[in-house]
This record gives structure tokens, sequence and C-alpha cells, in this order.
């Protein structure tokens, strides 16, 4: 179906939906529903979509695409991590499938006054939810070595070191220029440079505040709940701790692999595997990189 807003279109949306072998009638999640690209495209084959987003700002978005659904589409104001919760709280477990997308989405990036992009000038904010610690808070009270270890483990800046105690010199810091500018002067930059050195940082502290990784495993294992046998898991990832995760995770729960990570949920014993053994991972034409 066609909204009156155009959702926009997402990453391997094509891949994603032939990957799904969407069934009209089937109900589906969209566990990331962010601008509505993937719920729009499994609505036009009939399906029905619970779709979950914590961006309060999404879902109010959404609304256009709710009312043009016909009662095939519901919006959860809440993460991914609750979805097994909240689904069987409206009586909608199990389900068909599950698309998750993982990451900041070009709708956050695209609005300065969200601070999660080092492109534009905006308020050091990179609350996906709106609640919270910003990041501003955090980076201007965390001390010099917290800041190197999220820097290290979770946008892998070799120089992280470096960067927090630049970072700890030039507080306090309130906006993404500020932030931005003490990491290019950290590392050194110049403008015909291919990546900015700013984009690590970006990445870890915006990972850390939204805690992506622990929300990745919980609704993983969520997703491997509600999910009916045969139904299907379509996971879109954009930088390599998500994708590690992910491909663990499945490995794991098909039991092609023994279970241990520090994100993943525990297991004490070997369980029947609860997963076909994944295809290999599709990653993008040339075109959607560009």
């Amino acid at each position: 179906m066609s909204s009156p807003s155009e959702p926009h279109i997402p990453v391997l949306l094509d891949e994603v939906i032939d990957a799904l072998a969407i069934v009209p009638g089937e109900r589906h999640v969209d566990a990331t529903f962010g601008a509505g690209g993937y719920t729009d495209a499994i609505l036009e084959r009939g399906a029905e979509v619970a779709a979950f987003d914590r961006d309060p700002q999404a879902i109010e978005g959404g609304q256009t695409l709710v009312a043009a659904a016909n009662g095939r589409l519901i919006l959860i104001e809440a993460p991914f991590s609750q979805m097994e919760s909240e689904l069987a709280s409206r009586d909608l477990v199990p389900v068909d499938g599950v698309t998750m997308d993982i990451g900041v989405s070009s709708m956050q990036l695209d609005q300065a006054e969200r601070g999660f992009s080092f492109q534009q000038d905006g308020p050091l904010d990179m609350r996906m939810s709106g609640e919270g610690v910003s990041a501003a808070e955090w980076l201007n009270e965390a001390d010099e070595a917290e800041i190197a270890d999220v820097l290290y483990n979770y946008g892998d800046e070799p120089r992280s070191r470096r960067v927090a105690g630049a970072i700890v010199r030039a507080r306090p810091l309130t906006r993404t220029s500020e932030l931005a500018n003490v990491v290019r002067k950290a590392l050194g930059y110049k403008p015909h440079d291919k990546k900015d050195p700013a984009t690590r940082t970006f990445q870890a502290v915006r990972i850390f505040i939204n805690r992506e990784l622990d929300e990745l495993a919980e609704g993983l294992a969520a997703a491997e709940r509600v999910l009916k046998p045969g139904g299907r898991l379509a996971v879109v990832t954009f930088h390599s701790l998500e994708d590690r995760m992910v491909k663990r995770f499945l490995r794991e729960r098909s039991g092609s692999e023994p279970a241990g990570s520090r994100h993943l949920p525990a297991k004490t014993a070997k369980a029947a595997p609860s997963f076909e053994t994944p295809a290999k991972a599709i990653r993008p034409g040339e075109e959607e990189v560009a």
C-alpha cells in the first residue's frame, strides 16, 4: 500500500521482503519502525504489522500510515527488547516474521536537534527515546578512563585514550559541533579525508547512551520467543559489533556454534536448535552504499 506521505526507502528493502516470504494474512513485526519503509512494504503484501519504536517522534509520524492501513497496523512506543510482553498483552503472539533494522535511523540523523550527527550543529543529545542521560550529560561527568573504554569498545577507536583526554580537557561540551571539532583536532583532519575522524566517537557514544547492544541481544531473544515454527527473522546491521552479535546468535540458535557472549543470554545447557542454519549474509549494492 502507499501512504499519503511516502515512507523513506530503507536499505536492502527488496532483499528483506524476499527473505520474509510474506503471505497475505500473516502477522509480522517491524521491530524498528523509523520512517515506516519496511512496514509499508510488508503491508503492501497483505500482511498485518505490529511495529515498534522507542522514538516518540517516529510513532507520531507513523499515524498517517496507521490510518491508511485500515486496521492492519498497530504502532507500539517501546523498545524492541519488550517485544514479547507488548505483543502478548495484545494477544498478538505468535508471529510469522520479525524484521530488525539496527542502529540510528536516517530520520534521526537528518534532524540536527536530535544530536546524532557530527555533520550538523545541534544539542549534544543522542537519546532515541528522549529519556535518560543525554550524551552531553554523560560526557561532561564521566571520567577519562570510562570515556576511553566506551570509544574503544563501541566505536573501535584505536586512539580512544587520546580522544578521551581531549574531551575531558574541553569540557563542558553541549553541542555536536563542539564534540566533532574536539575529536578532529585530537586526531588530525583534512577536508579531503574520506572518513571524518569523529565518526567512531559519535557511533560509540550513541550506542552507549541508548544501550544498543544490550537492546539487540534482548531483542533477538524476544524475536526467537514470539516467532511461530517456520517463522522468519530478517536483521539488517550497519557495523561490525552488531554484525558479529547477530551472526553469533544465529549460529548458536541453529546449533552450529557453542554459546558464549557477554551480551547474549547465557545458556546453562545446549538447547535444541530454534533456527535453521542461516544463509550467507546479503550485502548492499553499490547504489545503496553510495
